[in-house]
């Protein structure tokens, strides 16, 4: 297990609020060993992963389970988009009628409710994966400033998993990013998403966070599978 770390700074000076996802994209394409024609992503969101391609494809094909978000998504001749969620067998049952050279994941399936089901789906799909997943690192020394328990997997069960369907090179990097205030901080994650949709605090426990947080700046882990 290979592990690296990245320090981000200034996060108000991005132009939105996914920081962290963009840099997640962009280790996910400088890994790759060449460029594929036909590709699917898995929780493509608003098209930040097909957005970031820099070469012609053949078809590209994304998922997704908030339609509002797929309105959002590029679309063409060669570039569709899906409703569905990963979580859901049948959807497996309709990629397979598809062939594609390499499937993406990039900060999605840690909301896998069934992470073994879904890699094992994901295997079966029968091509090279590039796959990014926060861990319960993510947050974490907010989460015990605030007595709550960590919503995601542990790098180690991602592993474990992992291991079963892939042959892959598995890396953990660390991304901190850094705000001018906590209650900046805190407004990044209500924009960004990575919380989860989680609202587990009152009032008083928010102001009391907001008091003792002791660091400027939020931890990511972020657990990279890339195929051979």
């Amino acid at each position: 297990m290979k592990v690296s770390s990245e320090f981000s700074k200034h996060a108000l000076e991005y132009d939105s609020h996914n920081v962290i996802q963009k840099k997640v994209i962009k280790k996910l394409l400088e890994k790759l060993k060449k460029k594929p024609e036909n590709i699917l992503d898995l929780g493509c969101g608003s098209g930040a992963l097909h957005n970031s391609l820099t070469w012609k494809y053949k078809h590209f094909t994304g998922v997704d389970f908030a339609s509002g978000m797929l309105e959002l998504h590029p679309k063409s001749e060669n570039c569709e988009c899906i409703y569905g969620d990963f979580n859901d067998e049948m959807l497996f049952e309709n990629l397979s009628t598809y062939s594609y050279d390499f499937i993406f994941s990039a900060s999605a399936l840690q909301w896998a409710g069934n992470l073994d089901m879904v890699f094992k789906n994901i295997k079966d799909l029968d091509a090279p994966v590039a796959l990014a997943i926060f861990t319960q690192n993510t947050f974490k020394i907010l989460n015990e400033t605030a007595s709550l328990k960590p919503l995601l997997r542990s790098a180690d069960e991602i592993n474990s998993l992992q291991e079963k369907y892939f042959d892959a090179e598995f890396e953990i990097v660390n991304y901190k990013l850094e705000f001018n205030s906590t209650r900046e901080m805190f407004k990044y994650i209500k924009n960004s998403g990575v919380s989860g949709a989680r609202k587990v605090l009152d009032y008083k426990q928010t102001k009391k966070l907001l008091r003792e947080y002791p660091l400027n700046y939020l931890e990511f882990e972020v657990a990279f599978i890339h195929s051979r």
